[in-house]
C-alpha cells in the first residue's frame, strides 16, 4: 500500500492550545487498537447511460485560465489504451454548485484564519448564480451552510465554523464519503473546494475505497493544502519563527500532501500548496474559473464487462509542434463499463 495510506504511529497535538499559540506540538502518538467507526459509506449509484459514457474535461493554459476556443475535433479520448469516437461533445458555462469543505481540526485553528480570510477571494470570484455550501470536519463533517446563491451567507458561513481545540480523529477519507452521499442527492454539476492539510486517520480501506469511488464518480476535488508556512525548513522572515519540525512530522506532511494529490487526480481535479495570502487568492481566482467552465465530451462504450476502464483524454496536438500551446487537462480517471446482460 502506497506511504498516504498507511496509519501513522502518531496524531496531531496542541498542547495549551488557547494560552500558547507560538507552541505548536504537531504531532504526538496516534496509534490505535482498532479502527474507528465511520459513517455509512455505501456509495450511491453511478449514473451512467448504458449507450454513453459522459466525461467531463477542464483544460486550462500555463497562465491557469480556462481553454474555452476547443472543438470536438480537438479531444482525443483513450478507452483502456484505445481511441474511441466522440458522440457527444459541448462546451458548458453553467452555474456552479461549490461545497466549501473545511478541516476544523486544532492545527488548522493555530494556522490563524488566513485561508478563510483567502477564501472570500472565492466567493467574490464567483456568479451571482453560483451556489456555495459550507462544511466543516474533523472527527465527521459539520454541515454549516446548506447550498444558496446568498455569498453574504457564505462567507457569514465560514465565520461560524467551530475549531476543535482537543485530542481528535481527523477523518478526512470516512468525511469526504459522507459528502459524496450527502451529494447525491444533489442534481447537476458539482465540485467540492477541500481546504485541508490532508492528514487523515481514516482506516486505510476507507482511504483505498475513496479513491476507487472518485476515480468513477461524477464530483470533482479541488484541494488547497493548508499550512504551508509549516512545510518550509527556513522561516521568511526574521520576525516569524516557525516550529521546530522533526523528521517525524516531515514525512507526514510529504504523506499528508501525496495524499492530497491522490484525491484531486482520481476525481479529475488539481491540488493548491499556496504558503501565504497572495497564492491563496491566485488559487482561488483560478479555481472560481474552474468550478463554472467544463467540456462535456461522451463516446459510446465498446465493451460491457462490467468492469472499471481507465480513461485518457487529450488535446490534439497542432499541425506544427511550434505552434502547439501547452495545456493542463484534468478528467476523471475511469469509469465503470455495463454489463453484458443491459441492453
Amino acid at each position: 500500500m502506497s506511504g498516504w495510506s498507511k496509519r501513522p504511529d502518531w496524531i496531531l497535538r496542541l498542547a495549551r492550545a488557547a494560552l500558547f499559540l507560538p507552541t505548536l506540538l504537531l504531532f504526538a502518538a496516534r496509534g490505535r487498537a482498532q479502527e474507528p467507526s465511520a459513517p455509512d459509506i455505501t456509495p450511491a449509484p453511478i449514473r451512467v447511460q448504458v449507450n454513453l459514457v459522459s466525461v467531463s474535461v477542464a483544460v486550462t493554459d500555463e497562465t491557469g485560465h480556462f481553454v474555452d476556443s476547443l472543438q470536438k475535433e480537438n479531444f482525443l479520448v483513450l478507452d483502456n489504451g484505445v481511441e474511441q469516437p466522440l458522440t457527444h461533445f459541448a462546451a458548458v458555462a453553467e452555474p456552479a454548485q461549490v461545497l466549501l469543505l473545511v478541516e476544523s481540526g486544532p492545527a488548522v485553528y493555530l494556522l490563524e484564519s488566513g485561508h478563510l480570510q483567502s477564501a472570500y477571494a472565492l466567493l467574490n470570484g464567483l456568479s451571482r448564480d453560483d451556489r456555495v455550501a459550507v462544511i466543516g470536519y474533523a472527527e465527521r463533517p459539520l454541515p454549516v451552510l446548506d447550498f444558496t446563491t446568498d455569498k453574504t451567507a457564505a462567507a457569514g458561513a465560514l465565520g461560524e465554523l467551530r475549531f476543535n481545540l482537543g485530542y481528535g480523529e481527523l477523518n478526512l477519507s470516512a468525511s469526504l464519503h459522507a459528502v459524496l452521499d450527502w451529494l447525491g442527492y444533489t442534481p447537476g454539476k458539482k465540485t467540492i473546494v477541500l481546504l485541508s492539510t490532508g492528514m487523515d486517520t481514516s482506516p486505510p480501506s476507507i482511504a483505498e475505497s475513496l479513491l476507487a469511488r472518485l476515480k468513477t464518480g461524477d464530483v470533482r476535488v479541488l484541494a488547497i493544502a493548508l499550512g504551508g508556512e509549516l512545510r518550509e525548513t527556513k522561516p521568511r522572515s526574521k520576525q516569524k519563527v516557525l516550529p521546530e519540525k522533526t523528521a517525524a512530522a516531515e514525512e507526514e506532511f510529504a504523506q499528508a500532501d501525496a495524499w492530497l494529490k491522490a484525491i484531486a487526480q482520481a476525481s479529475g481535479g488539481r491540488v493548491y500548496f499556496p504558503k501565504n495570502a497572495k497564492e491563496f487568492r491566485a488559487a482561488y481566482a483560478e479555481i472560481a474559473q474552474l468550478v463554472r467552465h467544463e467540456y462535456s465530451l461522451g463516446f459510446a462504450p465498446t465493451e460491457r464487462d462490467g468492469k472499471v476502464h481507465p480513461i485518457d483524454v487529450r488535446v490534439r496536438p497542432a499541425p506544427e509542434p511550434a505552434a502547439s500551446p501547452t495545456y493542463r487537462v484534468d478528467h476523471r480517471q475511469a469509469y465503470v463499463a455495463p454489463r453484458p446482460d443491459t441492453n
